[in-house]
């Protein structure tokens, strides 16, 4: 189950994490965090999509996969509340993996520290709305490299929007900023921004 995950996308792991039972839940972010290699034989047990990839090779090598990142990128696409959960069983278990994990996941907050030009080239890829919403959970310090990064006029009318906007739910900000992260990850994989503290902008 493990392999399988680490396998697949973040935001896809985190979701099908989030179907199975709460019991197995940090036992298999603990498993993934410390996959290193895997043979070919043990793949072939795997479903048709895995066994189509790695068997029929004789010269197939070991595949790296897993790792303390890969578990890290998929706790980054789950739900506050049950990323907070898995975590601290996992930190039950095993506290200095369990921080190693934790030390490595990219929160909305960890924008402040993300270089100028980077976040405006995230601000060209998110929606308006999807900002208001994000931005109405966050602290000032946040929303000030967000207003900083904008022009004048579009600073001003999205503090408008903040300040007229009624209240909303936390799960509605929780989505929003996980939106937000994931178009930021994106672009990083794809070499358009930097993301992580003391990030230098890019020429």
């Amino acid at each position: 189950m493990a392999i399988v995950l680490a396998y697949l996308d973040g935001d896809h792991a985190a979701e099908v994490l989030g179907h199975l039972p709460e019991r197995i839940r940090p036992d298999l972010l603990l498993r993934i965090a410390t996959l290193d290699t895997v043979q070919p034989a043990a793949l072939q047990e795997l479903n048709q999509v895995l066994e189509k990839q790695f068997s029929g090779n004789a010269t197939i090598k070991a595949s790296t996969v897993g790792g303390v990142k890969t578990a890290a990128n998929i706790l980054n696409f789950m739900e506050s509340s049950t990323e907070t959960e898995v975590m601290e069983k996992m930190k039950d278990v095993d506290s200095p993996l369990a921080q190693q994990i934790q030390d490595l996941m990219f929160v909305f907050d960890d924008l402040v520290e993300v270089a100028d030009q980077s976040i405006q080239a995230l601000l060209r890829e998110i929606s308006s709305d999807t900002l208001l919403l994000a931005l109405k959970g966050s602290d000032d310090v946040v929303k000030e490299k967000f207003f900083k990064n904008m022009s004048k006029r579009a600073a001003e009318m999205l503090r408008d929007d903040l300040e007229s906007k009624g209240p909303v739910r936390v799960s509605e900000v929780e989505v929003a900023q996980k939106e937000i992260l994931g178009v930021a990850r994106r672009m990083a994989d794809e070499g358009q921004i930097v993301l992580g503290k003391g990030g230098e902008d890019m020429i």
